[in-house]
């Protein structure tokens, strides 16, 4: 039986929007709605805890000077969630929908204190698209 051998990524643990992330260099998730336009850089300072190779730096609450940058892929709607209010023998029901607002970003750098890069991501190439052929219609004269 062989034991593999475990390798440690850095990672590191980030709060925003209320809630925690795990994140590790060029992670893509989903995280609350950021006022932020589609391939802007944004810096997140509310780093919890740090973990590279050989050591782990733990918040109280957070660390200074770290900080995570990342790119900001898409702002998206999630799926619908009906609500459905019914009062009996009333007539009364009132049917509602809710989408909930996300951003989409990947992960490109954590810096630890003093600007110290710990991890960063291999970008890929964006795609670019594709432009469509004009398509040009003769016309034909009648005589």
């Amino acid at each position: 039986m062989e034991i593999k051998k475990r390798e440690f990524m850095s990672f590191a643990i980030i709060e925003t929007g209320g809630k925690q992330y795990k994140v590790s260099a060029s992670k893509i998730l989903e995280i609350e709605k950021l006022n932020a336009k589609v391939g802007e850089t944004i810096k997140f300072n509310n780093v919890l805890l740090l973990n590279d190779d050989k050591n782990t730096e733990i918040g109280n609450p957070k660390i200074d000077g770290a900080t995570v940058e990342a790119k900001l892929l898409d702002n998206v709607k999630d799926r619908t969630v009906l609500i459905f209010h019914k009062r009996r023998r009333k007539h009364s029901r009132k049917k509602n929908g809710h989408r909930q607002r996300h951003s989409k970003i990947q992960i490109t750098k954590i810096l630890a204190k003093g600007g110290k890069v710990i991890d960063e991501a291999k970008i890929l190439k964006e795609k670019k698209p594709i432009k469509e052929e004009k398509k040009v219609i003769k016309k034909v004269a009648k005589k």
